[in-house]
């Protein structure tokens, strides 16, 4: 017979037994529950989505759900007035809408042909597939313009988003500069041309009818490179929204708003598919008659002219010119008219121009703008070495020093030897090739030398030695710049004097500043070296 001892410990034993079964049991029970859980989960229908369309009666909607337009019934809890053409739906089992959720924005983009009258938008699904579709979301109270881009959902046939195309956005710029014609130095009689022929027939519209004119079409700045073409055409864009403010008697602001400066970049307009550079001329046209048609100027600047509009006919490989120059052809004088539209083109190479724009009727008015000469170039200067700029020395004297530099025609300042077909040869100095862009680099070098010296010696201000060490440097790093490989191509691009009357056969560097100052030129060949290294 077991003691009172043993049947304590066997009691002890069999209480810690059912308390390992009780604790087993409980975990077991839990884990059944999960499992449990996770079956109901598991066995839940899948839920689906839809694309909402419009609202119907009640609380019924009309969705798109996998190419099927449904109508559905609504939980109370989705709120029916916040939804838009275009939003997510969740559907439950029983295919009816419970939950808004975020908008895919993933989708094929296209662009825009038209913009219909009830909001619909007509867009180019591909080359030879257009479609209507509707806008959804924030789109349906946003202006579009044909050419630009959007995305779109084909299934559900709406519109969704504006999308920026950079390589669109980038080629034209609407902003109207803020550049005046007091701000060109050294080219009165050009800008005088140029403000006869495009501000007067558009600020005098009424004058002109008066007298059976018609405003020019456009206007063509030819010229060599560095010399403002492009600051003629940004002035004249400027000052026709101002003068246009004063006729009209609005201010300047508004009229800031609503006028344009379309600056076409020519080489980057072109594109190796066919019928993309044509389209993408058409988009700037309509553009600016869209701009144009409140009757607002709109200037359109096609800078480097002769590399989208060469002569047909001297393509080497895809010979795209001859799409290209027919496309600009209607659309300056073709069926629609181009009212407040002034189309102006910068050149260096006028010669390769299509004829058939250069003609009467189109690019009317032609404007040579020429390399400044001595009292030019001084004026050149006293734009950029101006009252603001600190000066050791009379700040005309220095302009005088710098112009009399410049515009030497000693042997320090030969530049090239012209070698002619006819056996004749000119000597060229430097004179003969300055640009505004040379003279404005030339003060600037005066400038950086004045403030190195101020940072090692604490003296202010510009002086005369600053002018002639930065007029020979530029002339010494220009130098070895004429191509003697092409020599009657580079005589075109660089403007050279007689005007192309005679053919280059050879272009000789002759050095002149390196060879009478040894000094300056071997520090910038020691400069270059050195960044070479």
């Amino acid at each position: 017979m077991k003691t009172y001892a043993e049947m304590t410990a066997e009691l002890e034993q069999l209480a810690a037994h059912n308390d390992r079964l009780t604790a087993g049991l409980r975990s077991a029970r839990a884990q059944i529950v999960e499992l449990k859980s996770d079956l109901e989960r598991v066995g839940d229908p899948p839920n689906s989505y839809a694309t909402y369309l419009r609202r119907c009666e009640g609380t019924t909607i009309d969705v798109l759900h996998h190419g099927r337009r449904l109508r559905v019934a609504t939980a109370a809890s989705l709120d029916l007035d916040s939804l838009t053409p275009g939003a997510e739906l969740r559907l439950n089992e029983s295919l009816a809408a419970v939950e808004a959720v975020p908008p895919s924005d993933a989708g094929n983009v296209v662009p825009v042909v038209e913009a219909l009258a009830d909001s619909r938008l007509l867009v180019a699904v591909a080359p030879d597939d257009t479609r209507v579709l509707r806008r959804a979301g924030s789109l349906t109270t946003e202006q579009l313009h044909p050419g630009d881009h959007v995305l779109v959902d084909l299934k559900s046939q709406l519109v969704l988003e504006r999308i920026d195309r950079a390589e669109i956005t980038d080629l034209v710029l609407e902003q109207v500069p803020d550049v005046a014609f007091d701000q060109i130095g050294g080219l009165g009689e050009q800008i005088e041309a140029i403000r006869d022929a495009v501000e007067l027939p558009f600020l005098q519209q009424d004058l002109y009818r008066t007298y059976g004119l018609r405003p020019p079409q456009g206007v063509l700045l030819y010229g060599p490179p560095g010399c403002g073409k492009t600051m003629i055409a940004k002035a004249v864009a400027h000052e026709l929204v101002l003068r246009s403010a004063e006729v009209r008697g609005v201010s300047v602001a508004e009229a800031l708003e609503n006028s344009a400066f379309l600056n076409v970049k020519g080489p980057e307009l072109l594109n190796k598919y066919v019928g993309e550079t044509e389209r993408s001329i058409r988009l700037v046209f309509e553009r600016a008659r869209e701009k144009a048609a409140a009757d607002h100027p709109v200037v359109i600047f096609f800078d480097e002219m002769e590399a989208l509009f060469r002569t047909r006919g001297t393509g080497l490989s895809s010979d795209v010119e001859t799409t290209i120059v027919p496309q600009l052809l209607a659309e300056i004088d073709g069926v629609e008219g181009l009212d407040n539209v002034i189309v102006i083109g910068a050149s260096n190479r006028e010669d390769m121009i299509d004829p058939a724009i250069l003609r009467p009727g189109r690019l009317d008015v032609k404007i040579r703008v020429r390399r400044p000469n001595l009292r030019a170039g001084r004026e050149i200067l006293g734009l950029y070495l101006d009252d603001a700029v600190p000066v050791r020395e009379d700040r005309e004297e220095l302009l005088d020093l710098a112009a009399r530099e410049i515009y030497d025609e000693s042997p320090a300042s030969a530049f090239v030897r012209v070698e002619y077909s006819d056996g004749g040869s000119d000597t060229l100095h430097f004179r003969d090739f300055v640009s505004g862009a040379t003279l404005r680099n030339i003060v600037d070098r005066a400038k950086k030398l004045a403030v190195k010296d101020q940072l090692a010696t604490g003296e202010v201000g510009v002086a005369a030695q600053h002018l002639r060490d930065a007029i020979t440097t530029e002339f010494v790093e220009n130098e070895d710049m004429p191509s003697a490989a092409h020599p009657e191509d580079w005589a075109r691009v660089s403007g050279l004097p007689g005007g192309g009357r005679r053919r280059v056969d050879a272009v000789v560097p002759l050095q002149g500043r390196t060879l009478t100052t040894p000094d300056i030129a071997g520090t910038a060949a020691a400069g270059e070296d050195g960044a070479t290294a």
